[in-house]
């Protein structure tokens, strides 16, 4: 099939565009070969993201957002009935010419709310383009903290991960781990006026990262 292919995980409300985690995710690595505390427990390496019929259409995008017709394509297919989108629900932005497309589409379609988190504003050269998808009024660009313990810069960082007991009264705890993971009615992460989503560590491979963070292995 040529063409964006979209996901929509079961947990969210609406319809994403993504590619394969840590092949595509440059800010995730702390060296060549450790990944930073947030992503050695990626719930995106794991599970059903690990399926071939998952990871096909993420391996098909890395190559299709290169083609001319792109953004006209990606703004057709969000049409009037998307209030909603989220870019990488695994992956990231890797390349300063997609995150240039990326913006394209989002300000070809202001109907729709634009949610995209990312760790590649650690790169001098996305800044600009960050921050010029960050100034569109449909757009909430969160820079992601690498802590899994709730740490996180003001001013950058607009989203953290953090055990469920963390009490930070500048976190706005996101509280999908008591809906079973969906956001239900919740729409807080593209909401503009939230500075610092906290998301509490959820899965077997984070909670034992949790622990030996806490250890100090």
């Amino acid at each position: 099939m040529i063409g964006p292919r979209l996901s929509k995980a079961s947990k969210m409300p609406c319809r994403s565009w993504s590619l394969q985690a840590k092949d595509t995710c440059p800010g995730a690595w702390k060296s060549k070969r450790e990944l930073v505390d947030a992503c050695k427990g990626c719930y995106a390496t794991t599970g059903f993201y690990k399926m071939d019929n998952v990871m096909a259409p993420r391996i098909h995008n890395r190559e299709d957002w290169k083609r001319k017709e792109w953004v006209s394509e990606m703004v057709e297919e969000i049409d009037s009935n998307d209030r909603y989108f989220r870019w990488f629900d695994s992956g990231d932005i890797y390349h300063t010419k997609l995150a240039e497309k990326i913006y394209a589409v989002c300000a070809a379609t202001p109907h729709c709310q634009h949610w995209i988190p990312t760790r590649s504003y650690k790169f001098k050269k996305f800044k600009k383009v960050l921050e010029a998808l960050d100034s569109l009024p449909n757009v909430m660009v969160r820079y992601s903290s690498d802590s899994i313990l709730g740490e996180y810069t003001p001013g950058l960082h607009g989203s953290t991960i953090m055990p469920k007991e963390h009490m930070d009264s500048s976190i706005t705890k996101c509280y999908a781990y008591e809906r079973g993971g969906k956001c239900g009615s919740c729409r807080l992460c593209w909401n503009k006026d939230v500075d610092v989503i906290g998301y509490v560590q959820h899965g077997r491979k984070m909670r034992s990262v949790m622990l030996n963070k806490v250890k100090g292995e």
